[in-house]
């Protein structure tokens, strides 16, 4: 059974930062690129909500007995597969995973226009999987 506790400590951090991403991503790419205290502090955001919704899937997958992905994609398929997120949803967060990633493994390559673009998607799909997740806890937590 899904640890309630910490599955729920995680997603308040998840949409603490996704909400830190929404109001920091500026008007423009270009205003993007001429700000790098903005670059880090968004990145950093970034990084910890798609942590925290990896962190998630990889515990409720363990906790609820369906084993332990090999994967962050497979986390997401796993709680696709098994009913926690609408099976449309998984893409949209692997995409983020990989996202994460060039922000985690390739910090100084990243292009900021890309982030910049991806961002509104990212963490619509991420607002939609906490309200999955939040749904999926017993109503008793």
């Amino acid at each position: 059974m899904t640890e309630t506790t910490l599955v729920l400590q995680k997603l308040t951090t998840l949409r603490e930062h996704v909400g830190r991403v929404q109001r920091r991503r500026p008007a423009t790419a270009e205003v993007l690129h001429r700000d790098v205290d903005l670059q880090d502090a968004l990145a950093m955001s970034l990084l910890v909500a798609i942590q925290e919704a990896i962190d998630i899937a990889f515990h409720v997958a363990a906790d609820e007995g369906w084993g332990v992905p090999s994967s962050y994609a497979e986390s997401f398929e796993i709680l696709a597969r098994h009913g926690v997120i609408d099976p449309a949803l998984a893409p949209e967060l692997i995409a983020a995973s990989g996202l994460r990633n060039r922000l985690a493994h390739g910090y100084a390559s990243v292009d900021v226009e890309r982030v910049w673009a991806e961002v509104p998607a990212g963490m619509a799909a991420l607002e939609r999987y906490a309200t999955a997740i939040a749904r999926f806890l017993p109503a008793s937590a």
